[in-house]
């Protein structure tokens, strides 16, 4: 199978030293001879133990364990060992297509449970519903198997079927369907929506192979519809391919403009990656939603984006995955993923963020309204950098956007309550789901716009307290807020897609409403800059519409 270059740029390693069966060099042969002693001390160790040790071992785990430790040794959670089958994942994830059903599942309450069916998938057609317990497949219980377990019976070749029996809400004994499998699409631009004014709104879940035809797709169709300046939405997107990060940066950038370096100690891993078409959309106002969740090819995007003023960046600080990682063949079909390079931005700044830094912001103490942690670090020892249009630019690891928004933050006393309820683990996210599938049961009729009442989070609770948590009804009321955001968004999800929930939520986006603000009022990309205070200098000529 080949590896496809991504953020990871993967590397097919075809010389692979395999000594005693199991362990692996990672390239080369001509390493200094104490590489040798080491590994041959390893071997003589395993060989002892093996035959030795007082109890039977298992020599699997024991060398599984000994490549966990080299690479644990690094210090880069990035850098890890993969078996096949997880990568296999990974691939799924950032290719984006395999053989399936199309349903989203999790463990709940000791059943495989569907959690929504991907939209235009064979799932979807078959009419599965959230909260539906899978119970059967090919006629086998698999009552008690973990999300793994099934989702292997569930994946094959496209055009085979697979029967299966599920348990639903309301409904007494097995429903049973039979699903023809087929060639599964995970979407990057799940809707694209055109807001009052113009704003044409575009949410980027991930960077896999086809992110850079389904925003083409969707900016064709918005601009059908009247579209003057657009929103990306970056903040929820953890990055992926590299080939699609470059590409979509592409649309945005003129010909011969930088998008990302990259800088590594081994030959071959420092390389320059430019624009090479002309714009699509070159008069096209434009603002990039991001935060502390957008990462590694979200902020290559990002970061190219403003370097050369092309988008006006507005949130909160990114990530700082700048990190490249390698990916390496190994024999059986695993791999090692290792870092082996640094993403810098044209500008000259290094994306990636020291790990403790990462870490301070995730355990940060402000909590927004959603739940996330909320920092606003201080700029005053961040180094500088000048965008092509002459504005400031700050470095020190991810990308710190133009106009800082902070969301709607809890007060102490929710903040408190929330801890509460973020310390019952996923127990809470397990009863909202549920209550959820039956709200919609009891309200088939849901109006877009529909309001929720005191009974409906004592009803919530009284799910909580089925399930065992310890939650209180007043800790419930306390974090009401948060507690109603939520249930608003799963019921909105449930009823009908992701665009539902983001129609029913968008009016609590304060970072969405201020980008939403300012490009209804600017005429051109300079006149946006110029809104926030940030702007282009006089010489200086911009896409998007030029200086003010």
């Amino acid at each position: 199978m080949k590896i496809r270059k991504s953020t990871f740029m993967p590397v097919v390693v075809l010389a692979i030293a395999v000594v005693s069966g199991g362990w692996f060099l990672q390239q080369g042969v001509n390493r200094e001879a104490n590489v040798y002693f080491h590994v041959r001390l390893l071997e003589e160790v395993m060989d002892h133990i093996e035959g030795q040790f007082v109890e039977e071992v298992d020599a699997e785990k024991l060398y599984q364990a000994a490549i966990d430790g080299v690479v644990g040794e690094l210090g880069d959670p990035n850098s890890q060992f993969l078996k096949a089958s997880d990568y296999e994942d990974v691939r799924i994830r950032t290719q984006g297509e395999y053989g399936g059903v199309g349903l989203e599942v999790v463990d709940r309450d000791g059943f495989v449970t569907v959690v929504a069916p991907i939209p235009g998938t064979p799932g979807a057609r078959a009419g599965f519903r959230p909260g539906d317990r899978i119970v059967e497949v090919d006629g086998s219980s698999i009552e008690g198997w973990i999300t793994d377990q099934a989702v292997e019976l569930l994946r094959g070749r496209p055009g085979t079927t697979v029967e299966m029996g599920i348990q639903r809400l309301g409904v007494e004994g097995v429903i049973p369907f039979e699903v023809t499998r087929a060639v599964i699409q995970v979407k990057s631009v799940p809707f694209a929506e055109l807001l009052p004014g113009g704003v044409g709104y575009i949410p980027l879940q991930i960077f896999n192979g086809t992110t850079t035809q389904e925003v083409l797709a969707a900016l064709d169709s918005l601009s059908a519809e009247g579209m003057t300046s657009l929103i990306l939405d970056l903040r929820d997107n953890p990055g992926g391919l590299l080939d699609e990060g470059v590409g979509l940066t592409d649309l945005f950038l003129d010909p011969g403009q930088d998008i990302v370096e990259t800088r590594g100690r081994a030959a071959g891993q420092s390389e320059k990656f430019t624009s090479r078409r002309p714009q699509a959309y070159p008069d096209l106002p434009v603002a990039v939603l991001v935060k502390e969740r957008s990462a590694s090819a979200a902020e290559i995007f990002a970061g190219a984006l403003q370097d050369h003023d092309r988008a006006l960046l507005i949130g909160g600080p990114t990530f700082g995955k700048g990190s490249v990682q390698s990916l390496f063949r190994l024999s059986g079909g695993n791999v090692l993923k290792l870092t082996t390079a640094r993403w810098f931005t044209p500008s000259g700044r290094s994306i990636q963020k020291d790990r403790e830094d990462q870490i301070a912001v995730q355990t940060g103490g402000a909590i927004a309204l959603a739940g996330d942690a909320v920092e606003r670090p201080s700029l005053a020892d961040k180094p500088e950098y000048t965008s092509t249009g002459g504005r400031v630019l700050y470095g020190g690891g991810g990308i710190v956007p133009d106009l800082w928004v902070v969301p709607d933050t809890l007060t102490g006393g929710e903040r408190e309550a929330v801890r509460s309820i973020f310390g019952a683990g996923g127990g809470f996210f397990i009863a909202l789901q549920n209550w959820a599938v039956e709200y919609l049961l009891e309200h088939p009729d849901l109006p877009t716009d529909f309001q929720l009442s005191q009974e409906d989070v004592l009803a919530l609770h009284d799910n909580m307290v089925e399930r065992g948590s310890e939650v209180t009804l007043v800790q419930l009321q306390e974090a009401h807020r948060y507690v109603e955001y939520h249930m608003l968004r799963e019921v909105a999800l449930q009823k009908g897609s992701d665009q539902g929930q983001f129609r029913r939520t968008m009016s609590l986006d304060l970072q969405l409403q201020k980008a939403t603000e300012l490009l209804r009022a600017a005429e051109s990309q300079g006149a946006l800059f110029t809104a926030v205070g940030t702007p282009l200098s006089t010489a200086s000529s911009v896409g998007g519409g030029g200086s003010p």
